[in-house]
């Protein structure tokens, strides 16, 4: 068996992004000249996130929308994890929901992804240096 081991680095210009991967992964994966197996795409932080969906801006913006409806930054106060003096607290319940990472099998050296899947790094509390796993696995 193979394997390739890469990351990726972010550091957004704002607090929330939505950033397609896709591309930056199928280049790995050429590099990886594995023809059959596995790549795994991870977030290394716990207040950002990798998933799979569809690239559409409005679906992105209603991803976003949602999200802060759901847990949102402020007031900071509500967070119990707050009281540690971060400001973070929105971002880690974001990651939970959004996910940590994606599995994606590899077939005659590509991703084996549906007809409309693209790969995203979420990022819930930007503005500094973080990266994701790239693993690649196979034959």
């Amino acid at each position: 068996m193979k394997s390739l081991t890469e990351y990726l680095w972010f550091n957004t210009q704002s607090r929330r992004d939505y950033i397609n991967i896709t591309s930056q992964i199928e280049e790995l994966v050429k590099k990886s000249k594995i023809k059959d197996g596995l790549c795994l795409v991870n977030a290394m932080h716990i207040t950002a996130s990798v998933f799979i969906n569809d690239n559409e801006s409005g679906l992105i913006q209603d991803f976003d929308e949602w999200l802060e409806k759901f847990a949102p930054h402020s007031p900071i106060s509500r967070y119990r994890h707050n009281q540690t003096g971060e400001d973070n607290g929105d971002a880690h319940l974001k990651r939970q929901i959004m996910g940590r990472e994606a599995v994606i099998a590899i077939t005659n050296n590509k991703l084996d992804l549906g007809p409309w899947e693209q790969i995203f790094y979420g990022e819930f509390d930007g503005k500094r240096k973080k990266r994701v796993l790239v693993k690649i696995i196979g034959e």
